[in-house]
């Protein structure tokens, strides 16, 4: 059959069923939003569609994702003294943080473990979550302070609330101690209170905590708890006796009254009787497969596309601590392998996080599936500088239809084949993970029953300590090395298995055999051999073999770097559809021509050197040339080949945000496009401050936020370097009158999302100054003073402008609308300084800068005056440029579509400057997501903090 994108298929109207595309569009969006607001960049994920009509003994099922899979997770850290839970004295108070108790998981089971679509509707409704990330963020913010306290943290225990709600967290809590508890019902906050007490003790509302208190602190922790504005209440306390005993003081009942031992006994073992049930797959025969043809399907499958749509609408800048994000290179192509975040803002340590995942494999061979999922998150997360395997920890994220004829099987086989058998060789632990094994969807269309199952699937995500975050490889080709070459290290030991390929798939086939993980200990050897040439310099440019197989991984490298490439493939095999799609473990690594050598006799020490082949080098002509011997077989320009990959994340771009916009990007692939070329017309090493910073007394500036607010820790972290005394202030410190502003040189409005956005952005934060009078007289007489400064940052910005009336000289400031895109934009954008009496930009006009940028509200909207008038008034401090240095309304150059690129601008006099992109996220040159070879420690957008204190002086 004709190949058909999913945009060019009538949906039409499901019935009880959403359809895919709908899923792929809003999906994303919510999951991102959440994450936007809550605080967190989103480094990683993945994306795939499939589905397949499979021959099974007993007739033909569909196996697919109907049942979606949305992954969420985390990586953080932790301090030594924080890692093991406190024992609970008698009477220790049990505390509740967070929001309130709704009717929400009380499908329980019905819902979370059964087939989509086969419990009753209302059971379905009642176990939706309903997130609410600023109320996550304001519980962060209480865990975070009382983390920060060290030793005189007041949390003794902690727990979050998941499946069973209350009813599971709590009993949990004491239980870790030794101890009973004794708790009041009716104390629990509660959103619905017409819930019966099984509903407000077992709803699993999302953003609470359990946390144990230590008694003599509790008043401290009220404190914090209310300065955040973070709901919380004491619910109970632990006893010594090891009973549970829940009083409703409503009923004057006790619904629940159970010793410890009888709710924490030992269940009966579970006993599943499973066969297994295999299906019948014909071999993959290439014979009928044209090149030019395979190379436009498989670039346009969505596992192998750009997943471009997906990222751009996720900050990856907030808190400062990124150093290696998805999008590669100037053209910022969403190519990296790797995800790698820094401990501090002073050092290059760190962690990475890589995720693997080969689903469509478990349809012919569950535990390769497994065995590939791991494998290709270790070849991903390589990429990082770090120190041994067995650093790596994994996280096992388990999806099955359980109870479908062969899945139990399948599930058993696979874990057996990861957890005893191949993480115990490699040296690496599986400390954390979660399961869904419902992964079966059953509806009824056209009074008929329909059902599809999805395959075994096994999401595997690596975690590991980084050694130096600036040694992270990408797959940007080096192209001014003047003579390298491209080495692809074939991990698959020579076989090439295409089942379950995107090939195949394209094709709408199978496959019989699948790639595997066939030798571990080559695996091992490899990860040690390429830490190894890393540290010491030898490789430029790295790229994993997986969707899409080598066709793939060369092209993306070509897409990242803007370059041609030649590959001579004659010593791959006969095969060159096999040679160039099979999807078996494997890495291609550029390397200097005069490290060559060396380069492969480290392979060939580490046993793999019959596997390892020199097969092409860089060109100027841009063009993708595949040689066979003397013959060259393909050769396609690489815009019409990045185009092919583009075009899925375009169209569905298109679908869900502004088509012109997206249009407007799509259209850059064909264009003279140079990347970003920073111009930096000062010297960033250039201490201006460095004799202000050897006084003693340091200024103090107000680090101010709302709740809401996320980017206040990075924003301290730059006036810090620049010798200032960062100071946390909340609105509730100036709401309830503890602090008053006076003893500040300096203000700074953060971003983030103040009150969720609901008010508009900004717009809450600023009308909780108009319109309260102790705040307003306090901003007010800070704004008159002659001797301090302000800054107003993304959602700082928003709001700073909503209080020009305060602000001496600020007339001429917009408001700041909904993007043009009609989306979140997070991009790493080039702007001009443009000269402005603005006191941190002194000595920096005319440079162009990349800087981070992320907010879904940046449009500047001019009411009193024109733009060219403010430009004209040269009140105007930063503007959008394109890559050849002009101002631009192009998107997404310019991601907001504000007029002539206007996106930052100062007063008359220059104390008080707002602009929406976050120069706090890559003061350090290691926070860029790219930058020239020849930046130093220090990044250029430091400039503009160390300006600040030689004004102050």
């Amino acid at each position: 059959p004709d190949f058909v994108q999913p945009w060019e298929v009538d949906h039409g109207k499901p019935e009880r069923i959403v359809s895919a595309l709908d899923i792929m569009i809003e999906g994303p969006i919510g999951a991102a939003a959440f994450n936007n607001e809550f605080g967190r960049p989103g480094l990683t994920g993945y994306f795939r569609t499939f589905e397949a009509a499979v021959a099974m003994p007993d007739g033909v099922e569909i196996r697919g994702y109907h049942k979606p899979i949305m992954v969420a997770g985390g990586l953080g850290s932790i301090r030594d003294e924080h890692v093991e839970k406190q024992s609970l004295p008698e009477g220790t108070p049990i505390v509740v943080l967070g929001g309130p108790a709704m009717l929400i998981g009380l499908g329980g089971g019905a819902a979370s473990s059964m087939a989509s679509g086969s419990s009753h509707e209302d059971l379905d409704f009642a176990s939706v979550q309903r997130g609410n990330p600023e109320i996550e963020r304001r519980c962060q913010e209480v865990i975070n302070q009382c983390a920060a306290l060290g030793g005189e943290n007041p949390i003794l225990s902690i727990h979050d609330v998941g499946a069973g709600g209350l009813s599971n967290a709590v009993p949990e809590i004491i239980h870790d101690a030794g101890r009973g508890g004794k708790f009041e019902l009716r104390a629990i906050p509660n959103a619905e209170p017409g819930m019966s007490p099984m509903e407000i003790w077992c709803n699993e509302a999302q953003e609470r905590y359990v946390l144990a208190i230590d008694s003599d602190k509790l008043e401290a922790f009220a404190a914090l708890a209310d300065r955040e504005r973070c709901p919380w209440a004491v619910i109970g306390q632990a006893t010594s006796e090891e009973e549970l005993l829940l009083v409703d003081g409503e009923f004057e009942n006790t619904p629940v009254d159970l010793p410890m031992d009888v709710l924490f006994g030992k269940p009966p073992k579970m006993l599943r009787d499973v066969s297994s049930r295999k299906p019948s797959f014909a071999p993959f025969d290439t014979a009928d497969i044209e090149l030019k043809e395979a190379v436009a399907r498989v670039l346009r499958v969505p596992s192998v596309a750009s997943k471009q749509f997906l990222i751009t609408i996720g900050d990856r800048s907030v808190t400062g601590l990124v150093a290696r994000d998805q999008m590669v290179g100037p053209w910022q192509t969403p190519v990296a392998d790797v995800a790698v975040t820094m401990n501090d803002y002073t050092g290059f340590d760190g962690q990475a996080m890589a995720m693997g995942e080969r689903t469509p494999l478990a349809l012919i061979n569950p535990a390769a599936s497994g065995r590939m999922a791991i494998a290709e998150a270790i070849t991903n997360i390589a990429a990082a500088r770090i120190g041994m395997l067995s650093d790596i920890r994994l996280s096992a994220n388990w999806m099955a239809a359980a109870g479908h004829p062969g899945e139990d099987a399948a599930l058993y086989e696979t874990v057996q084949a990861v957890g005893k058998e191949l993480c115990p060789q490699l040296g690496i632990a599986i400390p954390v993970g979660k399961d869904s094994l419902s992964m079966k969807t059953v509806w009824e269309q056209d009074g008929q029953p329909r059902s599809v199952t999805a395959p075994l699937s096994l999401l595997i995500s690596a975690f590991a300590p980084v050694l130096d975050a600036r040694k992270t490889l990408t797959p940007l080709l080096d192209t001014n090395a003047e003579d390298s070459r491209l080495i692809l290290v074939d991990l698959g030991l020579g076989k090439q298995r295409l089942g379950g390929s995107a090939l195949a798939q394209a094709y709408l086939k199978t496959g019989a055999q699948t790639p595997d993980l066939d030798d571990p200990d080559m695996l091992v050897a490899f990860f040690q051999t390429l830490q190894i040439l890393n540290q010491e310099g030898q490789i430029l440019a790295y790229h994993d073999r997986s969707d899409g197989g080598l066709l793939a991984t060369l092209c993306e490298m070509m897409f990242a770097s803007h370059c041609g490439l030649e590959v001579q493939l004659a010593a791959l095999g006969d095969d060159i559809i096999r040679s160039l799609f099979c999807e078996e473990l494997g890495v291609v690594i550029q390397v200097d021509e005069k490290f060559v050598e060396p380069v492969m006799a480290a392979w060939e020490k580490a046993g793999l050197g019959e596997y390892v082949h020199v097969i092409g080098k860089l060109t100027e002509d841009d063009r993708l040339t595949l040689h066979k011997g003397r013959q060259v077989c393909y050769s396609a320009s690489r815009v019409s080949l990045q185009k092919m990959w583009a075009e899925t994340s375009y169209r569905m771009q298109a679908l869900r945000d502004n088509a012109e916009c997206a249009g407007q990007e799509y259209a850059l692939l064909e264009a003279d496009d140079p990347g970003m070329t920073p111009h930096i017309g000062f010297d960033p090493r250039e201490n201006v401050a460095e004799k202000f910073m050897r006084l003693k007394e340091k200024p103090a500036v107000a680090i101010l936020r709302e709740q809401g607010v996320n980017g206040h820790v990075e924003m301290a972290a730059a006036f810090d370097k620049a010798g200032f005394e960062a100071v946390d202030v909340h609105m509730t410190d100036i709401l309830e009158g503890r602090e008053d502003l006076t003893r500040f040189a300096g203000l700074v409005a953060c971003g983030g999302f103040s009150y969720g956005d609901v008010l508009g952005a900004g717009g809450g934060w600023a009308k909780s100054i108009l319109f309260n009078n102790r705040a307003r007289d306090v901003f007010a007489a800070f704004f008159e003073r002659d001797d301090v400064f302000g800054l107003g940052v993304c959602n700082g910005c928003q709001m700073m402008s909503q209080l020009k009336e305060l602000i001496p000289g600020a007339e001429h400031w917009p408001y700041f609308r909904r993007n043009l895109s009609e989306q979140f934009e997070a991009r790493f954008s080039l702007v001009e300084v443009v000269p402005s009496p603005s006191i941190f930009l002194q000595e920096m006009q005319g440079s162009h800068i990349p800087i981070a940028v992320a907010h879904g509200e940046g449009r500047a909207v001019f009411v009193d005056n024109t733009p060219d008038a403010v430009l004209n008034a040269g009140l105007v401090s930063l503007r959008y440029v394109d890559h050849h240095g002009h101002a631009t309304e192009h998107y997404p150059e310019n991601p907001n579509g504000s007029p002539q690129g206007i996106t930052g601008l100062t007063t008359a006099d220059g104390r008080f400057t707002i602009m929406m992109p976050h120069p706090e996220r890559v003061f350090r040159t290691v926070q860029n997501s790219w930058h020239p070879r020849d930046w130093g420690e220090d990044g250029p957008w430091l400039r503009m903090f160390r300006n600040a204190r030689a004004w102050v002086g």
